[in-house]
Formats: structure tokens, sequence, C-alpha cells
């Protein structure tokens, strides 16, 4: 919904002069209600806490209905507490993602405020937003192999419901807590709005640190957790979709399916897309692995290709040639650094947990891969130098931290040496790194965005899984046949043209068009898909950037195009009683 532009500051230099205002959304706060049910789950001892946002407090009841018209009792009350710890210098990731929202929604409402009875209509549906509507906390024993037991923790937050079903990740950590759990989900909102995938905001995470469980541990707490999910309704092919995260793969996906198809979904014939990231044989899509990497490949292009922003920064456009430091070789960061070498760009850095590596002159991916699988670390890589300092301060173009959050804080971001700053990990940037950045003319392409790929093709595997058919299985061989036709077609026309006398004429396919009917596989559809929503959601966010007259600062665009999205949906649909 177009409402017009209002002049922000953090522009590039060539337009502004001072940074984006780092004041919070001067939005009422909402107490969020919490209702609470514990008990034993089929005499397991499991127990669950189902929470609903937003609700008038009071001690009043309602009922939420999972699958199979399981009721959970809401008993209602005060939530007490503020956002997600941390002292201003270094927030918690969800008061660092409700401090990037109320920037945006701050110009949400200086755009409405000129518009007669809009500011009151729109303040309560931004506060709509922001909420978290529902936290399911559940508690199970576990008995490890070697007989012992104990407790295993696991939320399941969904923080939208403007479109079903919800969509986001599992991730097994022995640091997650319900407020990041609730902070990634409103990033998966805001992400999905974003690339224009009809779905809401939902993550889980399992608190364990999976290293120190067997496989048939892990397949003992993944199957469970489906179970309890399940049994509450935040699991289903048109209500909650799964999908892998930190520490989850293909493997724990392939379980959640299996689980959730032979108990709760036995009578839902699209059940297998109750879960993406599968693999093949289980109704996954190809290039699913490699999705999230490919995408900031293409988020990267979409920005690094336009004049006007490198102009801004000092840099001339194109990949080729530009060198940069990758921090993360996870699946992200292994796919990333693959394709931008693959496109001419030059890693010169990688660090993980254990160590970095460094050579100027390149690091070659597919071979820090194979030294990688077979030592279990990148430290002593023979063709690198190991390296002491912070990686995050290599001198470099572009700069991809693509590990963990609040990476980048107030105090290392005045050193960070690189011109462009990629966000393939979730909230790596504190605010107040965020806005030294934009004083120092950094262009930070924000995770909402970059990162989305993933979320776009898990959104092809759903649709591949509910209409039951592979990806050109139907049209591979029509269109192959009718290129064929058609050049046949001209062929004979010339002949006709030119008379017999000449003979044929032959209009032979080139080897590039041969190459990609002959060849074509379900990964080129999903691949030109992801490439087409990466490009038109940049375009969205650069519009939206130019209207608002916000210049380098990317990320309060990608918010206020994400939210007049969401926006739109609330006012055309309305609200469910």
């Amino acid at each position: 919904m177009p409402w017009g532009s209002t002049n922000a500051p953090g522009r590039c230099k060539k337009h502004l002069k001072s940074p984006q205002n780092s004041a919070a959304c001067p939005l009422p706060r909402l107490h969020d209600a919490q209702a609470t049910r514990t008990g034993h789950q089929n005499g397991g001892g499991g127990a669950a806490i189902l929470r609903a946002a937003g609700q008038p407090c009071g001690g009043q009841q309602g009922r939420l209905r999972g699958r199979g018209g399981a009721g959970a009792v809401l008993g209602q009350c005060r939530a007490g507490g503020s956002l997600a710890g941390g002292s201003p210098d270094a927030p918690g990731l969800l008061a660092m993602v409700e401090t990037f929202y109320g920037r945006a929604a701050s110009l949400a409402l200086q755009s409405a405020a000129g518009r007669p009875g809009g500011l009151p209509w729109l303040r309560g549906l931004l506060e709509t937003i922001r909420s978290c509507s529902y936290v399911l906390e559940v508690a199970f024993p576990l008995r490890r192999d070697g007989g012992t037991w104990e407790v295993v923790q696991g939320w399941r937050a969904q923080h939208s419901q403007h479109h079903l079903p919800c969509k986001g990740g599992v991730r097994f950590s022995s640091s997650i807590g319900v407020d990041e759990v609730k902070a990634l989900a409103a990033l998966m909102t805001y992400k999905c709005a974003v690339v224009d995938v009809p779905f809401g905001g939902a993550v889980a995470g399992v608190r364990i640190d999976p290293r120190k469980y067997s496989e048939h541990e892990l397949e003992k707490i993944t199957r469970r957790f489906t179970i309890e999910m399940a049994k509450k309704g935040f699991i289903g092919p048109g209500i909650d979709v799964l999908a892998p995260d930190v520490s989850t793969g293909e493997r724990e996906m392939c379980w959640i399916a299996d689980t959730y198809t032979y108990t709760m979904g036995y009578r839902d014939i699209n059940a297998l897309a109750c879960v993406t990231g599968k693999s093949i044989s289980q109704g996954g899509v190809q290039g699913r692995h490699s999705a999230t990497g490919r995408g900031v490949l293409h988020g990267i292009e979409n920005y690094i290709n336009n004049t006007h922003y490198m102009d801004c920064i000092g840099m001339s456009p194109g990949l080729p040639g530009k060198t940069f430091v990758l921090q993360g070789f996870g699946k992200v960061g292994l796919h990333t650094m693959m394709y931008l070498h693959q496109f001419g760009a030059r890693c010169i850095c990688v660090g993980e947990t254990d160590g970095a590596i460094y050579n100027p002159s390149g690091i070659n991916p597919k071979e820090l891969e194979d030294y990688e699988r077979g030592h279990g670390t990148i430290v002593g890589f023979p063709k690198a130098e190991p390296y002491e300092g912070s990686i995050l301060e290599v001198p470099c173009d572009i700069l991809i931290p693509a590990a963990i959050e609040k990476q980048l804080t107030r105090e290392n971001a005045p050193r960070v040496q690189a011109k462009i700053i990629v966000e393939a990990a979730n909230g790596p940037t504190t605010p107040a790194a965020h806005d030294i950045f934009l004083q120092r003319n950094i262009l930070v392409i924000p995770d909402v965005y970059v990162n989305a790929g993933g979320v776009t093709v898990s959104f092809f595997e759903w649709l591949k899984n509910l209409n039951h058919v592979s990806y050109g299985r139907l049209s591979f061989q029509y269109e192959w046949e009718s290129s064929h036709h058609l050049l046949q077609s001209v062929q004979h026309s010339l002949e006709r043209c030119f008379g017999k006398a000449r003979g044929e004429i032959p209009i032979l396919p080139s080897p590039e068009l041969q190459a990609r009917v002959s060849g074509a596989s379900e990964r080129d559809i999903v691949y030109a898909g992801l490439a087409y929503t990466m490009e038109q959601s940049a375009k969205q966010i650069m519009n939206v950037a130019a209207r608002y007259n916000l210049g380098l600062d990317q990320r309060t665009a990608a918010y206020l195009c994400a939210l007049e999205k969401v926006l739109t949906v609330y006012n055309e649909a309305g609200f469910t009683y």
C-alpha cells in the first residue's frame, strides 16, 4: 500500500549527511498474554506450555484446537519483563529485531500522519504485526543410550498468521531460548514478505548440543518433538511447515516428515508438505541444499551490478576481481563461497570457530571443502596461512558474516574495512553497528533479503509436494519437441522461399540451446525461479528506499517493504474474530 515518501537521513554521501535515526518505534507495547498448560503427555511426563500473544489480561479462558480435535485450555495472565536481554551496546536478538522494526514503523507512522484518521488505525496494525502470535514450549524426558535420563526443552514460535501456513526452520543448539526463537520467527515473517512467499513466520529450537548425542538419540529427540508439535497443531502442510536450520538437515527433516505422516497426518494426502529440506527420495526438490548460498549470490549481484549504489560507495560494478572475506564455513558459507568463486570473485580469508586462514591470492572452495571433510577443520589448510586477528577487520571489498548473530557490534564496526557487508547469517549486525556503517558509507545488504534463498526454494518444494509431481516432468519433452518443430518450420519456410534449387537450408539448435533443452532438470527451473525472485525483491527494496529517501539504508527499506505487504493483507482480508 503506497504511503508516499518521507525524508529520512542515511543516504550516501552524495545525497545526505547523517545516518538513519536510531530511535525505536514509539508504539505502545501491548502486554503479551501467556496461556499455560502443564501436564503429562501420553504418560511420558512431557510438559507443554502454550502462549498466545496479544490477548487481554484478566484470567479469561479460551481453547486452541490442534489437529484431531485435541484442545489446549488457555489460562491467560500478564507477561512480565522487558525485551530479550542485553545492554544497548550488546542487545539480545529479539531487541535487535524489534529495534530495526521500530525504525521502519516510525517512518510508516510519519508517512500516515497527514492522513485523517490514518494514524490510530496504522498504529494498532503495526503493533499487531510486531507481536508474536503463539509460542509452544515443550519439555519431555529422554532416555540416553547409557540408561540415564534427562529432560529436553524445545520451542516453536509462530510469529504471524497473516498468511498460512507458517514457515521456518528447526535448530538444535545448547544456547537456544524462547526469546531467540521469537526473534528468528519475526525475521521469518519479514523475510517471507520481502520475497513474496505467502507464509507467516515461525521458528523452532531444541536446547541440545547435537555433538553430544548419538544418531539414535537425535532421532528420538526429533521424533518426540514432532509429536509434541503435532498434538498442539504446530505442524501440518496448511498450518506450520518446518525446515532445516542450524545443526539440522535432510536427515532430521526426513524423520519429521515420516513421524508426522504416520501419526497425525496419516489421513492427509499432502502430509509430506509438512516439512521442506527433505531428501529427493522423500519429496525434496533439487537445488534446496545450496539454495541459501545461491540466493546470497543473486542478492550480491543485484546490488553490485547497480551503478547507482556502486557510485555511492566508490566501487566499480561487477563481481569479477572483487575480494571477499567469509565468516563461517557451514552449508551457507560453503555454497556462497563456491558461487562467488564461480562468478569471478576471490575469497582471501575464511574463519571458523576454531581458527581462520588467509591467502591474498585466493582460496579455492572445492579444495578447502575436501580438506575440511578429511580433517574436520579448515585449520592447517596447506594453501593458506593461519590468521590470528579478527577476520571481520580484514581489508576486502565484500564481508560476508555467515555464522551466528551479533558479530558486528559498536566495538568492532569502526574497524571494518569492507565496502559491502552481506548478511548471510541471521542478525549478524547490531543496530549500533548498522548506524556506524551508514555513517561510514558502507552498504549493508540485509539478512531479511539476502539470505531468503532458502525459504524461497522451500516454497517451491512445498508446492511440489502439493502438486505431487516434480518440476518439468510434464513439460520438458513437450518443450523440446516444440523447439524442434519450430526450427523445422523455419527451415521449411526458407526452403520454400528460396526454392529447391538451393537445396536444404538446415536450421539447427545452437550448442547452448541444445544443452539447455536436452539437459534440463528440475534444478534449472528452481534456480531460474530463485534468480527471478531475488531480482524482483531487490527492485522493490530499492524502490522503497528511493520513495522514503533512505539511500544506503537498505535494511529499513526492506523492513518497510515487508510491512507494506503485511499491512496490505490485513487491510484487505481483515481479522478473524
